[in-house]
């Protein structure tokens, strides 16, 4: 039953970690380099990061620039960008790509914490799932005779216990993401 709960345990916060990563992705006024994380490049017929073809850095909170090892690279890393439904436009001055990242209009941050407020609900989803399985475990126990009813009672209150914090720190994390991005 332990082995239940610990899989379990681990699990929900592989979920929780998994919404950090979406979270770093939205948009906010600042740049940040988990932007372009998942835009990848037709890089000699294969979809290739924009991190394993150029550095990336944050100069400034409002700008990112790119400088691809590769000058032949540079058109396909500005089609790759302006293809992304990031919205943003890269200039290039052929040393390096500048990306400004322009204020947030309201309705874009609204439209963000809505987005934000999804991946919050799928994270939890996943926690509940995962809830689920860890409870048909612990009732297949019961069914093999190999834990007592009292017993498998008990675990499912750990693991409900453990689902409720978890789904509540998926909520707090949706909080700041979204106080985060209103902000001005």
């Amino acid at each position: 039953m332990d082995s239940i709960r610990k899989d379990a345990e681990d699990r929900m916060s592989k979920a929780l970690a998994a919404l950090e990563k979406d979270f770093a992705k939205l948009r906010t006024g600042r740049a940040s380099t988990a932007l372009i994380d998942d835009i990848k490049v037709d890089y000699y017929g294969t979809p290739t990061p924009i991190s394993q073809l150029a550095s990336v850095s944050v100069p400034d909170s409002r700008t990112l620039t790119i400088q691809p090892w590769d000058r032949g690279s540079f058109p396909l890393v500005e089609k790759a960008i302006l293809k992304s439904d990031l919205g943003l436009t890269p200039v290039n001055d052929g040393k390096l790509i500048r990306i400004a990242i322009p204020p947030l209009t309201e309705e874009r941050r609204k439209d963000l914490v809505k987005i934000a407020k999804k991946y919050a609900e799928e994270a939890k989803v996943a926690i509940r799932n995962i809830r689920r399985d860890a409870n048909d475990s612990l009732k297949k126990l019961e069914k093999d005779k190999t834990a007592s009813e009292d017993e498998v009672k008990k675990a499912q209150e750990g693991i409900q216990k453990l689902t409720d914090a978890q789904v509540a720190k998926a909520d707090q994390k949706c909080k700041d993401k979204e106080k985060e991005i209103m902000e001005i």
